[in-house]
């Protein structure tokens, strides 16, 4: 899913935020009793995914957000550059909004846009208008927290939505969700420093490949080059060495192929690079 680039609407946008601190109702705001230690069993499950599987803590991060905030839907969203333009793609998703994991929306006309540039976190409600801009049909969200985070030179924000309450979460759901912006964080800088890691490796494998292939072809070669001059004698063995001469050939042939498949193996530039890479 990759969203429009062109200019919003210039009426109703659909798309409404306020200063989540500033906001004068959100601290009397509350969503109900909570089981003790509710908070700190939140991160004690994150950091056990962190121990565990790595790979997989973002998907936990959003999965918590859901459970322990009592979202309809919760996402990370990562600021990029595609084709010279800035977007958000939302590299985890879980609840309502899953089918849009991997997706991307115009920087200059987004909720988390508006988060990013004020540096500060933000209730906001998202209606048709602004979906229709989008070109995705989507449940409205009726009530909606977003907080900024930073990673070395990655940024982005964290969201949780609900559907049908304009008053879904009090403080400390803000609260818990401020902690997770920080996982999150964290885990997208180990996720490209692995990225990274693993990139290096790979090249510094295929140069090693590639020198030792370069050092087999220079044998067949000679040989071929070697055979051909006793076929250009004419001699009485010509038509043997002529033979020879096309299974060397074969030979050579056969290596130069491995050659450019580790060539073509070895990680390229990214056409799509985040800005941040």
């Amino acid at each position: 899913m990759t969203l429009p680039s062109t200019n919003p609407p210039a009426t109703d946008t659909g798309m409404h935020l306020r200063d989540l601190l500033l906001d004068p109702q959100f601290p009397t705001r509350n969503r109900g009793p909570r089981p003790p230690a509710h908070s700190i069993e939140a991160v004690s499950r994150l950091a056990q995914a962190f121990a565990e599987n790595p790979d997989l803590v973002l998907n936990e991060l959003v999965e918590i957000a859901v459970t322990f905030c009592g979202a309809d839907s919760a996402g990370i969203s990562l600021e990029e550059t595609i084709d010279g333009e800035k977007r958000f793609r939302w590299v985890a998703i879980a609840g309502s909004f899953a089918q849009y994991v991997n997706g991307t929306t115009p920087r200059f006309f987004s909720p988390c846009g508006t988060c990013l540039d004020t540096g500060r976190a933000q209730l906001y409600r998202v209606t048709k208008p602004y979906y229709d801009f989008l070109g995705v049909t989507a449940d409205e969200i009726s009530d909606g927290m977003l907080i900024p985070w930073t990673s070395d030179k990655l940024r982005g924000t964290i969201w949780a939505v609900a559907h049908h309450s304009s008053e879904a979460f009090d403080m400390e759901d803000y609260l818990l969700l401020s902690t997770l912006a920080s996982f999150a964080a964290i885990a997208l800088r180990h996720e490209k420093q692995q990225r990274l890691l693993r990139d290096g490796e790979m090249q510094a494998a295929c140069a090693t490949r590639a020198n030792e292939l370069a050092h087999l072809i220079n044998n067949p070669l000679q040989a071929l080059i070697n055979t051909l001059w006793l076929a250009q004698q004419d001699g009485a063995d010509t038509q043997a060495q002529i033979h020879q001469a096309m299974d060397e050939l074969a030979l050579l042939s056969r290596l130069v192929k491995t050659l450019l498949d580790v060539s073509r193996a070895s990680p390229q530039p990214a056409l799509h690079s985040p800005e941040a890479a």
